[in-house]
């Protein structure tokens, strides 16, 4: 069962004004393509998938989709919140913006944390890809759900038990179709996507 969209952790939401759209540009290009070639969207029961963020630089606070912004083919300032900090033992989130952070956000912040060169993350779905390389790239148990401290753990664990560094994707086999791709920037997380979607 497909649960995206729901949010399961503690979300300590703080309703502020939108971030300037100079900050914006990029990851609004991006996602906008990225929801152009199917890569997000809705399910037809109206539950929105897939998210983009980017690490505000030099701090651990990151910009993101808000959450249930999957079926919005062309994102505005007011669908994106700024994650400040998170407690995975706590499974809790604190964010501020005009919208709530994205359910997978927990699952951002795993990512910056395990890397600091990473700064920005794009997660998609794919059933063609998903199933393709289900356990021939880093993949997560298929027990771990998303958004969850466990599938936080899991990220770390990738990070140290393969070359997930390296291959910048990773499969989650408890969360239908869910693709994470990542880089030092937008351009290097979106090449990591396309390149295998054209292979």
């Amino acid at each position: 069962m497909i649960d995206e969209g729901y949010i399961k952790f503690n979300c300590m939401w703080k309703k502020a004004r939108a971030l300037p759209a100079k900050a914006l540009r990029e990851i609004t290009k991006w996602r906008n393509w990225l929801h152009e070639l199917g890569f997000i969207g809705v399910y037809p029961d109206g539950i929105g998938f897939g998210n983009v963020s980017i690490r505000i630089p030099n701090t651990t606070q990151f910009i993101i989709t808000g959450t249930q912004t999957g079926g919005i083919a062309k994102l505005a300032a007011k669908h994106y919140t700024k994650v400040t900090s998170g407690n995975f033992e706590q499974n809790a989130l604190q964010c501020e913006g005009p919208v709530e952070a994205s359910s997978e956000s927990l699952t951002h912040l795993a990512v910056y944390q395990a890397d600091k060169n990473i700064h920005a993350i794009i997660h998609t779905h794919h059933p063609k890809l998903w199933k393709k390389l289900l356990d021939k790239v880093p993949t997560t148990f298929p027990s771990v759900a998303y958004g969850t401290p466990e599938m936080a753990h899991e990220i770390f664990r990738l990070f140290k038990e393969t070359d997930l560094a390296k291959q910048k994707i990773l499969v989650m086999a408890g969360h239908e179709d869910g693709l994470i791709t990542f880089g030092c920037n937008l351009d290097q997380a979106g090449e990591a996507l396309l390149k295998i979607d054209n292979k």
